[in-house]
């Protein structure tokens, strides 16, 4: 059987870091069995939709590097993928339910149904609606003759609906406990179970890898399945991505929008890594691998169900990671040079940037920390921190001595410039601890800086020597 996976998206507003994470895993199974990854638009509550929501959606899928195989974009032999242009395929099949007795016509008012559900809620019970025990001929003639009506699922009365989940033990639900659902609206529009089913189906989706908040639904599209006659197809309900206090994953604890990490210089190599990590541990311990890797040994009954805690320090910490060691000097210099263009930044992507980005990669976790640690490095009105101010005071006797020092090396470089101070701090029977400080002060305006004879060296001969005469002034 060719494995056929899918993410289904409503474009409602930001894209959410649940959708790149359902989608990994579900890129990940089609790709590691050579079948097909499908992206489809679920746009049909119109109430919510977002007329930018959907190109972001897929700007988010391009910068993962989760690319479908078949979308809206890329087409395919089963489209169209966005379910407002498969508009007319949801009313024939709800039709065709009620014809097989599966579904049946309801006329209640909302006023009626509101009364209806306070008394089913009094009562501890689903909703009673009466329409279900209408002769179904005269349900039909009342339909034909125009009176609004939606279909509703008619759902057994006696018995039980299993869901056989990959990932846990058979999940029984008491029939008696399902609402007959509407599948139909009396506008014509599909409510989300039936185009769910419908499109799956008619896709060849053989694996629904969802989240788990979807559970709860699934025995309603079990039961769409076995009124259609149809094969289910492999159901894996993904742990739900979850705040520290293991409350699910909201904007009010953490940020939700892809889009804010890519604006922070996120890379979407560490963003993938971290992801996977969330329910599924490598089997050989491996905290840092690359989609390759996860491809290659990725099993869907390895997800585990715990609860996984979307920690932002955590991703930073794998952020940090490949900057430092998994993207390469050239690679990170040219990403941080795209990132800050994005930002509306301009620097050139000179020797002097790639040096800088150099000596800063093992202080930054991000891009967007980028130029608050760096002002020193693009202009001479730096700011100056108290304890900056505080070295520069104390070492002021120093630093007329230490500027001719270093305006008249031979060559301006780290070893020439580290023997300098050694040297002058031998003289003098200073520690360094009390020679560096000063400079450092006086050319960065802070104490956090990178290594000072990198930082000088870096910087250049002509702007070192102005800067510590200009402090010790």
């Amino acid at each position: 059987m060719s494995v056929v996976t899918r993410i289904a998206p409503s474009p409602t507003g930001d894209p959410h870091v649940g959708t790149a994470y359902i989608g990994l895993f579900n890129h990940t199974l089609a790709r590691q069995q050579g079948g097909t990854f499908i992206l489809r638009i679920e746009d049909t509550d119109r109430g919510r939709y977002v007329e930018s929501s959907e190109q972001r959606i897929f700007q988010m899928m391009q910068w993962l590097g989760l690319t479908p195989d078949e979308s809206p974009l890329q087409g395919g032999e089963n489209g169209p993928y966005r379910q407002s242009e498969r508009f007319d395929l949801y009313g024939d099949y709800a039709r065709q339910l009620v014809q097989s007795g599966h579904a049946y016509y309801a006329f209640e008012t909302p006023e009626e149904l509101a009364a209806l559900r306070e008394a089913a809620q009094k009562e501890g019970r689903v909703i009673a609606v009466p329409s279900r025990d209408l002769d179904p001929a005269a349900a039909q003639a009342r339909a034909d003759a125009g009176e609004a009506a939606v279909i509703r699922l008619k759902v057994p009365r006696e018995g039980e609906t299993v869901v056989n989940d990959r990932l846990r033990d058979p999940i029984h639900f008491q029939n008696r406990d399902i609402d007959d659902k509407v599948l139909l609206k009396a506008d014509g529009f599909p409510t989300y179970h039936l185009a769910n089913v419908v499109d799956d189906r008619l896709m060849g989706v053989t694996h629904v890898v969802r989240a788990e908040e979807w559970i709860t639904s699934t025995p309603i599209h079990v039961l769409l399945y076995q009124a259609f006659g149809w094969n289910e197809p492999v159901w894996a309900h993904m742990p739900l991505l979850r705040n520290a206090d293991k409350s699910k994953i909201s904007k009010r604890k953490n940020p939700t929008s892809v889009e804010w990490y890519q604006q922070q210089g996120f890379v979407p190599e560490a963003m993938l890594n971290f992801l996977a990590t969330m329910g599924w541990t490598h089997p050989d311990g491996l905290e840092v691998f690359d989609l390759a890797e996860f491809q290659r040994v990725f099993r869907l009954e390895d997800v585990t169900l715990g609860g996984p805690v979307f920690s932002l320090d955590k991703l930073r910490w794998y952020n940090g990671k490949y900057l430092r060691e998994v993207l390469g000097e050239d690679e990170v210099a040219r990403r941080l040079h795209a990132h800050l263009a994005g930002q509306k930044v301009e620097l050139p992507l000179d020797d002097y940037f790639r040096a800088v980005a150099r000596l800063m990669t093992p202080r930054m976790d991000v891009f967007s920390e980028f130029l608050d640690k760096t002002p020193y490095f693009w202009r001479e009105d730096y700011p100056v921190t108290e304890k900056a101010q505080a070295a520069i005071d104390a070492g002021r006797d120093l630093l007329p001595e230490l500027a001719a020092r270093l305006k008249n090396l031979p060559t301006f470089d780290p070893v020439s410039i580290k023997a300098a101070f050694t040297t002058y701090a031998e003289e003098k029977g200073l520690k360094l601890g009390k020679v560096m400080p000063p400079v450092r002060a006086a050319v960065a305006g802070t104490l956090e800086s990178p290594d000072l004879p990198d930082l000088l060296a870096t910087l250049g001969r002509e702007r070192v020597a102005a800067r510590v005469e200009r402090a010790a002034r």
